[in-house]
């Protein structure tokens, strides 16, 4: 839709700046939206069967943070330089491309399990998705942003994040269904590949604007993320925020076949088990959209240091209570608190950077919010195979209220604002 399309239909049917609903009005947004949580349902359909799969075979807490590593681990050794590409080359065909590789992964995927290769081969196969995803996501960041004015931002993080949580709900419900018809993980798997096509005809149907218009070249180039970041005291402290948040606090997200094996008995090959992960991923569904509605009114730099405080209520409150059905209540507010946290501060994160730099900074935040996940899974899951998941769960509800606490973007920003006054 272009702009003066766009501003007719508010005209008939005024919206309110940073909805999900003004996000929603623009074209290739709903087009790049839709595709996108299609796919992401190949995506969730695979990541909760691939984890439960290679527990079922190892009963292994810690080989499960291994195949972690090997999808998110990529984050951290690429995103940089993926950054730095999407801001320089066509947006269009390094989408594509980073597309082709993470189907390619997930064939493999399939094609392996169909024939009980060895583990190592499925961890080959799962790093290859992940170095197409760590090639994926900065430049995929930049370019959702750059489909709505930036007054609507907050609707569109909060759609993009409803997409991937409406799609970790419907994922792991279709997985039962299909695998109670006879469909085989592997199948899953080649299932999944199929879906990375529907992103791909998006990216082609839609008009991007045009990248970085002066190119920083060599080392500069690929440090250009780090100086925004030391230069804004504000975006440093939500990295190194996020960065300690993913290691210490979501070590569960990774393991959560073994957290559900320990702490409530609930075997990973089960449907309960299903059904369980799609509760907390409809609460974190929930969460990502109370964002974008409920809650567009207020500052999200409070919203998330009041998340933060949530997080770290339901995750005592999941770690602490007996029985099925409470497992459900709980994960279904875990979910909620922690997706609806993340979204707010990549909101706060977002609304702070330039077209020029997007990319590479947005670099950065996957680096901390998902490349440190996988360091959290291997310190974690072998402390949990020693002692249980109880004590993991714990500390992470402990660190979230240290960020509750340390997170204060408000107070950051006053002191900037201070200083600069001064000078």
């Amino acid at each position: 839709m272009t702009t003066e399309a766009t501003n007719i239909a508010r005209k008939r049917q005024p919206l309110k700046p940073g909805t999900a609903r003004a996000a929603f009005a623009y074209r290739d947004f709903r087009v790049m939206w839709y595709s996108n949580f299609l796919s992401n349902i190949g995506t969730w359909m695979q990541n909760v069967i691939l984890p439960a799969y290679v527990y079922e075979r190892t009963k292994s807490a810690s080989a499960v943070g291994i195949f972690i590593f090997a999808q998110l681990g990529p984050l951290l050794l690429l995103s940089i330089p993926a950054g730095v590409l999407a801001d320089r080359i066509d947006r269009k065909r390094w989408l594509v491309f980073s597309q082709s590789i993470q189907m390619f992964g997930s064939v493999m995927l399939g094609v392996l399990t169909i024939g009980h290769a060895p583990i190592w081969a499925l961890f080959i196969a799962q790093l290859s998705v992940g170095i197409g995803n760590a090639c994926n996501a900065p430049a995929f960041s930049a370019v959702l942003p750059s489909l709505v004015r930036p007054e609507d931002l907050g609707g569109s993080i909060s759609l993009n994040s409803a997409s991937i949580n409406g799609s970790r709900v419907t994922g792991p419900i279709l997985v039962a269904l299909m695998m109670s018809w006879g469909m085989t993980a592997g199948q899953v798997f080649i299932f999944n590949a199929a879906t990375y096509l529907f992103v791909t005809w998006a990216v082609l149907r839609i008009t991007l604007p045009a990248n970085n218009t002066h190119k920083e070249k060599g080392l500069k180039s690929f440090t250009g993320g780090f100086r925004v970041a030391r230069d804004r005291p504000a975006v440093g402290r939500m990295l190194l925020t996020m960065c300690s948040f993913s290691m210490f606090c979501l070590p569960f997200v990774g393991l959560f076949p073994a957290v559900a094996d320990l702490t409530f008995g609930i075997e990973p090959k089960t449907v309960t088990y299903k059904w369980l992960y799609a509760t907390w991923g409809f609460g974190a569904l929930l969460g990502a959209l109370a964002i974008g509605t409920i809650l567009a009114p207020f500052d999200k730099r409070s919203v998330s240091r009041y998340g933060f405080f949530t997080f770290a209520i339901t995750m005592t409150l999941f770690a602490t209570v007996r029985g099925t059905t409470l497992a459900f209540v709980t994960a279904f507010f875990l979910g909620f608190a922690y997706f609806g946290t993340t979204t707010s501060l990549m909101t706060v994160f977002q609304s702070r950077l330039e077209i020029q730099v997007r990319a590479r900074v947005m670099a950065l935040w996957f680096m901390a919010f998902g490349g440190t996940i996988p360091i959290g899974n291997a310190i974690f899951g072998p402390i949990m195979d020693a002692i249980g998941s109880r004590p993991v769960l714990y500390f992470g509800a402990a660190w979230a209220v240290v960020l509750a606490w340390w997170c204060n973007i408000e107070k950051l920003d006053a002191k900037t604002e201070t200083q600069s006054v001064s000078n």
